[in-house]
């Protein structure tokens, strides 16, 4: 591997939720079969970035994830709950089918501009706040050549990444694919700043 700064942000293993199109949001859900399986691929792949330590959102999926991680890179792990899933509200546990069919208009809206999830939930722009918060602390404590992992969900991976390099949230929803369960995106350290040096990348 290089030898620059860099943090990986890693999506957590699938669960039963994301398998059968369930909004979960901050729901704690377990990972699934599957999702246990490539944790274990992940963390054995990112071992070779040989990690300092490891960060997690406290949420289940998240956070069992990042032990295996930890345990394949022997990285103390930390949980942080800034980086939670967005809060979906009232969609949360909702199949995407109940979704369409109840909140049409919403979810149109949602295509035109950052709203708030599921009527009471989070915006995007609030989520890379809090995220993002997080992971310029990372950053800033980063030493030479030190690589850290985060393990953590499909839209606060995304937002966190969009608030540090200055991106429109609502633009990243339409540019920047959410991450696959179990991949991650690495960013790296360069000469004028961080940047994105791979995304979507998988075991």
């Amino acid at each position: 591997m290089s030898s620059a700064r860099r943090v990986l942000i890693v999506r957590h293993g699938e669960t039963d939720h994301n398998a059968g199109g369930v909004w979960q949001g901050q729901l704690d859900t377990p990972l699934s079969e599957l999702g246990v399986e490539q944790a274990r691929a992940a963390g054995r792949a990112i071992a070779a970035y040989r990690p300092s330590r490891v960060l997690a959102s406290d949420l289940s999926r998240a956070a069992v994830t990042a032990q295996h991680v930890a345990d394949a890179a022997d990285a103390p792990l930390t949980l942080d709950p800034r980086w939670r899933e967005i809060h979906v509200g009232q969609w949360q546990g909702l199949h995407t089918s109940e979704v369409r069919e109840g909140y049409a208009e919403l979810l149109a809206e949602m295509d035109r501009s950052d709203v708030r999830r599921g009527v009471d939930g989070e915006t995007l722009a609030e989520v890379g706040r809090r995220a993002g918060e997080s992971l310029r602390e990372v950053l800033d404590g980063l030493g030479a050549d030190e690589c850290v992992v985060v393990v953590a969900h499909g839209v606060s991976s995304r937002a966190a990444v969009a608030d540090l390099l200055g991106i429109d949230q609502h633009l990243a929803t339409r540019a920047l694919a959410t991450m696959g369960n179990c991949h991650w995106v690495e960013l790296s350290e360069s000469r004028t700043g961080w940047q994105i040096r791979r995304w979507n990348v998988s075991a």
